[in-house]
């Protein structure tokens, strides 16, 4: 009976395991995987792909080349076509039509679709020329092949990411049609299918436009990237060193899967495939020390899914904020650093508690334990060595780049491939690392020294890439190919290098077997981006309609009639709409398409509400809440895909991992009223200050959402810890209620207050006038004094002029490119109040009421404390 059993139990884990990778295969790679030669012509598509954006990316096309000069030069155009004709015929070859097409079989319809779909796609490239010669005037060609293109792009759609992307693209399309024949309230003149067509498919400003621009530009390398940086091997280094660092702790496995997965996040763009790929190693070792299938589950999921925020990859988004709020790529992953940072301190936190709470005690360590204060000696040893690498490099490189000029280049390449030969060297004097059976009933944690040992190399590809982005600042296409050309040297050299080192006779078969290893990663990252590229397309024709139709200034008025002109309110709805996108729609499409819908309609009404919200921030908000769809039952497909390995309920593993993206869900809403997490417009010391005092609230907001601090919350004591939690994150609410930071004036009065008001101190005016296309709005504008002697003369140099008329202040005029008309100022507005910043109290005062509340429920709950019995063997005590 107990050998039934365990055959059962192998049986059911191998069933889960194939369709883990089928759930993998269906939302990333494709699940077709054909036979014969058309199972060759597939992936040699695939291998092209890669080498020919990794061609564009290089500078290799504008060498000039003996004899044949420069060559394989495209624009930006002509390399969008490019790229989603490869996409359109590996989505038609790759993923089948139904659930019951062929998937060992290209069938001949698919074929004849693939390349009529990649006909129509490469279009803009093939006819170029003659497109360009009359812009505006598509002929019946034109008309024709864009018709089939926007229907084969459809169902592409459909195949890689199902049907909600391509039911939302045709619901923008009907509205472009069908626009006279809507409701008043989003009613507009519409357009002909001739207008629609060409500006969907034959300009920029649709389908080829910016979201598939930074697809092929920016995001098709750092999948590319992660793809060879995982098939080297460094997923299941990330993972080991998590473990041999932090298993040992109180529910170290789940610590640890935090850690890894978080990792393993900063160069996946799917949290799906990081949920299998970590979740399979670590959700049994969660089980193991006491956490329910569930909550193993959940935190797998939590843990993933944050990896989608955390620079610099970010699920592709921060490529496409680039492009979309207009700031530079270093500025985006700055502004996105710690939200992200104090949301995974978090988790690990959550983590502890639960442990805390089933009284869990960690797995067993090799080797002797050493004391804490050796530990953190070591620590802070570890931090200086690296600070003092840091330094050497830095400052080292500033004088080799003055010192040998243009042959600089070559002097640092030389210098990394012998940083590179010493740690594979380093390496190679422990043994490789082999992932422990996580079904097996004992497992002792590997040592900690041996496993960071093991790869220190794969850590070169990712400073070379912080590197550039960071210091050179690269464009990130640029950052991303150099990072790439060192991982691919990585991959095929490697193998060999470690047989050479250990003094072993199989070097060529190492170098073959590297050699593979790289084939297989570049086929691997290309079709890791069908799905992407399909839906940067597919997202580009909601943005073109939003574009040809006007229709963001209706959903404007929509939401605002919606929320009442509440902030908050619309604000919420922002975030339940992006939850329902992103419930059918991948995280690239689901962020363009509600950023380019309502990251507008934020900024504007927050402007009427009187709070002046960064670009950025709003961005950020919105991505936030489209991620947190792949936990949110019932369609979260990360929580399916842990629930598939751990053996749970799906539908509650959605919910618990819900629970613990309490604090990820709570993020944006603070960052929004307190641009301070963002790290906008601060100071080191006060970017510093920032983050100790955010990850103290954050965790103590934590231990309030999961009902446990030091012992388990009463409920006034949970209340008590989220007003403490809300006082640390937005001090400055309290105290504006306390003493308002500004002074109200009246709009007769203001020049004569301007004469005693220093430069450079920034107004509110609220002003009545009509926006750009004549209607009346209400809104708040912020201007800065410019320098001069009297009021008159600093309000002209902001490049304001003002006049009275029947007791109203007017614009009069108005500079060109002044701050005033930045603010948004315009000849004939009304000035109906204004604003002049008065002295307050610092809010960090507000600190202390709250810190003396913190200390009373913590003397409270220690007084319910009772001493626990430690568990001698965690492992057997289940």
């Amino acid at each position: 009976m107990t050998n039934l059993r365990n055959q059962n139990k192998n049986s059911q884990t191998e069933l889960d395991e194939k369709e883990l990778q089928e759930m993998v295969a269906a939302s990333d790679t494709g699940a077709r995987i054909p036979h014969g030669w058309q199972g060759k012509l597939l992936l040699g598509t695939a291998l092209f792909w890669s080498l020919f954006q990794l061609w564009i990316a290089s500078p290799l096309p504008f060498y000039d080349w003996p004899v044949i000069g420069s060559f394989g030069i495209f624009n930006d155009t002509e390399v969008r076509a490019i790229h989603l004709g490869f996409a359109m015929f590996l989505a038609f070859t790759a993923y089948p039509a139904l659930a019951n097409s062929p998937h060992h079989r290209v069938p001949i319809n698919d074929i004849i679709l693939s390349l009529i779909a990649a006909f129509c796609a490469s279009y803009i490239f093939l006819f170029y020329e003659q497109l360009v010669s009359r812009p505006g005037l598509p002929n019946t060609q034109d008309l024709v092949v864009s018709i089939a293109g926007l229907l084969l792009l459809l169902e592409a759609a459909r195949r890689t990411l199902g049907p909600p992307l391509m039911i939302v693209a045709i619901v923008f399309l009907t509205y472009s049609l069908a626009g006279p024949y809507m409701p008043d309230i989003i009613a507009h003149k519409g357009v002909t299918l001739k207008e629609l067509v060409n500006h969907q498919w034959l300009t920029t400003e649709g389908v080829f436009g910016i979201a598939l621009g930074v697809s092929s530009g920016f995001v098709f390398l750092f999948v590319l990237f992660g793809a060879l940086l995982d098939k080297a091997g460094a997923g299941n280094y990330f993972i080991q060193v998590a473990f041999s660092l932090l298993g040992h702790m109180r529910g170290g496995p789940a610590k640890a899967a935090v850690v890894a997965s978080g990792l393993t996040g900063l160069i996946s763009g799917s949290s799906i495939a990081n949920v299998v790929t970590t979740g399979t190693f670590t959700i049994p070792m969660m089980k193991r020390v006491g956490f329910s299938s569930e909550k193993a589950g959940a935190v797998e999921v939590a843990s993933s899914v944050n990896g989608q925020i955390m620079p610099p990859v970010m699920g592709a988004a921060a490529f496409l904020m680039v492009e979309y709020v207009g700031i530079s790529y270093v500025e985006v992953i700055t502004h996105a650093f710690l939200p992200a940072l104090i949301s995974y301190i978090a988790l690990v936190y959550i983590v502890h508690l639960e442990a805390l709470k089933l009284e869990m005690q960690g797995l067993p360590r090799r080797g002797a334990i050493k004391p804490w204060h050796l530990r953190i000696l070591g620590l802070l040893t570890g931090f200086v060595v690296t600070a003092v690498i840091a330094a050497v490099v830095y400052y080292g490189i500033g004088w080799i780049k003055p010192t040998f000029g243009a042959s600089s280049g070559l002097v640092i390449a030389a210098l990394l491939v012998v940083v590179y030969l010493y740690l594979v060297r380093f390496a190679s004097s422990v043994p490789d690392l082999t992932l422990d059976d996580p079904q097996s009933p004992m497992i002792q944690l590997p040592e900690v020294g041996p496993t960071v040992k093991s790869g220190l190399h794969f850590l070169l590809p990712v400073v070379v890439l912080v590197w550039c982005l960071m210091i050179e600042r690269l464009s990130p296409g640029l950052s991303a190919f150099w990072a790439t050309v060192l991982m691919i040297v990585i991959l095929v050299t490697q193998r060999p290098l470690m047989a050479f080192f250990r003094q072993q006779e199989n070097v060529s078969h190492q170098l073959r077997k590297g050699a593979n290893e790289l084939v297989d990663g570049l086929i691997v990252g290309a079709r890791n981006m069908i799905g992407i590229g399909i839906a940067t397309a597919t997202a580009g024709i909601i943005v073109g309609a939003v574009s040809q139709t006007g229709v963001g200034s209706v959903l404007a008025d929509l939401v605002e009639i919606l929320s009442m002109g509440n902030l908050l309110l619309m604000l919420m709805l922002t975030a339940v709409l992006s939850l329902i996108l992103g419930m059918g729609l991948p995280t690239t499409a689901n962020y363009i398409v509600v950023s380019s819908l309502l990251a507008p309609v934020v900024v504007s009404l927050g402007q009427e509400s009187g709070l002046i919200v960064p670009l950025i921030a709003v961005h950020l908000f919105v991505f936030y809440f489209g991620i947190m769809a792949d936990v949110t039952p019932p369609v979260g497909l990360a929580s399916f895909a842990a629930a598939a390995v751990s053996g749970g309920d799906p539908i509650k593993t959605g919910f618990v991992a819900f629970n613990y993206s309490l604090r990820t869900a709570v993020l944006p809403f603070l960052f929004i009223f307190n641009t301070d997490l963002l790290l906008i417009n601060v100071t080191w010391l006060q970017g510093i200050q920032t983050f100790i005092v955010a990850t103290i609230a954050i965790l103590i907001f934590t231990a309030a959402t999961q009902g446990f601090f030091i012992v388990r919350n009463r409920w006034y004591e949970s209340v008590l810890l989220i007003l403490v939690a809300f006082s640390l994150f937005r001090p400055g609410f309290w105290m504006d209620q306390m003493v308002p930071p500004h002074q109200q004036v009246s709009p007769t009065e203001l020049v004569q207050s301007a004469d005693s008001i220093a430069s450079g101190t920034p107004l509110r005016l609220w002003i009545d006038g009509e926006d750009d296309v004549g209607n009346q709005r209400s809104f708040m504008a912020r201007i800065s004094l410019g320098e001069g002697e009297d009021g008159v003369s600093r309000l002209d140099s902001a490049g304001l002029a003002l006049i009275s008329s029947k007791g109203k202040t007017i614009i009069d005029y108005v500079g060109y490119d002044s701050p005033a008309e930045k603010a948004g100022l315009a000849f004939d507005q009304v000035i109906t109040g204004v604003e002049v910043p008065q002295a307050q109290p610092a809010k960090q005062w507000v600190y202390i009421p709250a810190l003396v509340l913190l200390a009373l429920i913590v003397l409270l709950q220690r007084r319910r404390k009772k001493p626990s019995a430690v568990l001698t063997n965690p492992v057997h005590a289940n």
